[in-house]
């Protein structure tokens, strides 16, 4: 019989907590995480079935099914009962007109351990705090985000006093940002601004027209994430992080983006780009495979795929899931190489009509058993 919620959680926060994991033991929990969402996820167990992956046939962590992103929108996918959630985190629906994904929490132990955790080592680099600007909503106007809850996060635990919300009703607060630039400037006191990409663009654009450069002292970063989704121009990746290191004064070894989705309960990062794309990594309760969407096997290391993440942190639905975004195994980590295209796009859509097909069987047995 699989671990009860409670046990999963303790098991998770205690992986999460030690100073690394072997292959073996991150193998050993990813089995274990397999046979509880296997046994309280009927969705993902007629999934799992219908490729003749069960308990029996999965022996390490690449041979657990991945769910593909887009399933999120069209499936309630939960081990818990959603109604009893603590959190649900909704994706932006940006992507498909609207429809949104959801990731329901029982509660929001693990996520915060995770997100954590990776944060102080990842963007921290060993300080405890510094005083943080944030481009982008609080939790009180965007309470099913997953990066409102992960910037408040954030400001709470490495944000020194004075840390705050830098957006007002009509975007970025650039007169805020630039008191708060000034102030870290004359106190030569290091600063962290953080938030979506696409702020940081409109933050740049308003700079720029009213003539404002800044230089952050030693130890300031930056931390974007999330792209620009049409919510600003959109700029080539070196243009992007050349003009946040003019503008601010930081250099872009200090500009780290995150990636991170709603589908998954931990971020992974780089250490700066200095060079793009650059490679991204994660701690150790996360894996990543860059497959053939359409098999599920793995292409050759150095070969464009699409990404599909092994998230420990995110035990209440699937561990494992596919992506929609290309990318590619290096030395340390990955490249991310925007959205999946031409047969990697047909595959990803193949993959979603499987896992559809086999989730209405189930619920036609249901019925069935009903009757």
């Amino acid at each position: 019989m699989a671990a009860t919620q409670e046990e999963t959680i303790q098991r998770l926060l205690a992986f999460i907590a030690a100073a690394g994991a072997s292959d073996d033991e991150f193998d050993a929990l990813a089995l274990e995480l397999f046979a509880y969402q296997f046994e309280h996820n009927a969705p993902y167990r007629q999934f799992c079935r219908g490729r003749a992956q069960t308990l029996r046939t999965v022996k390490r962590w690449q041979d657990i099914p991945a769910v593909p992103i887009s399933a999120f929108k069209e499936l309630t996918l939960s081990c818990c009962d959603p109604n009893q959630a603590a959190s649900v985190f909704m994706t932006s629906g940006t992507t498909r007109a609207g429809v949104r994904g959801k990731s329901f929490h029982p509660d929001l132990r693990v996520y915060d351990a995770s997100m954590l955790r990776n944060f102080r080592e990842r963007v921290m680099h060993g300080m405890q705090q510094m005083r943080m600007g944030v481009l982008f909503p609080n939790e009180q106007q965007m309470p099913n985000s997953s990066l409102a809850h992960y910037l408040a996060l954030a400001i709470e635990h490495c944000g020194t006093p004075g840390s705050r919300y830098l957006l007002n009703d009509t975007g970025v607060d650039v007169a805020g940002l630039r008191a708060d630039l000034d102030a870290a400037c004359q106190a030569q006191e290091p600063y962290a601004l953080l938030g979506a990409s696409y702020s940081f663009v409109q933050a740049l654009d308003a700079l720029h027209d009213s003539g404002h450069t800044f230089q952050l002292p030693t130890g300031s970063l930056i931390m974007d994430t999330g792209g620009f989704k049409g919510q600003s121009r959109e700029l080539a990746l070196d243009e992007f992080y050349d003009r946040l290191a003019a503008t601010f004064g930081v250099p872009r070894e200090r500009c780290i983006n995150m990636y991170g989705m709603t589908e998954l309960s931990s971020q992974f990062y780089d250490n700066g780009n200095q060079v793009c794309p650059a490679t991204k990594s994660a701690p150790h309760w996360m894996r990543t495979r860059v497959v053939n969407p359409l098999s599920g096997e793995d292409v050759p290391h150095g070969t464009r795929g699409v990404l599909a993440h092994c998230d420990l942190a995110h035990f209440n639905i699937a561990c494992t899931i596919l992506t929609e975004d290309a990318g590619m195994l290096v030395d340390d980590g990955f490249l991310l190489l925007g959205r999946a295209d031409g047969e990697n796009a047909k595959g990803c859509s193949l993959a979603v009509e499987e896992f559809l097909h086999a989730a209405q069987a189930q619920q036609v047995q249901e019925q069935q058993v009903q009757e």
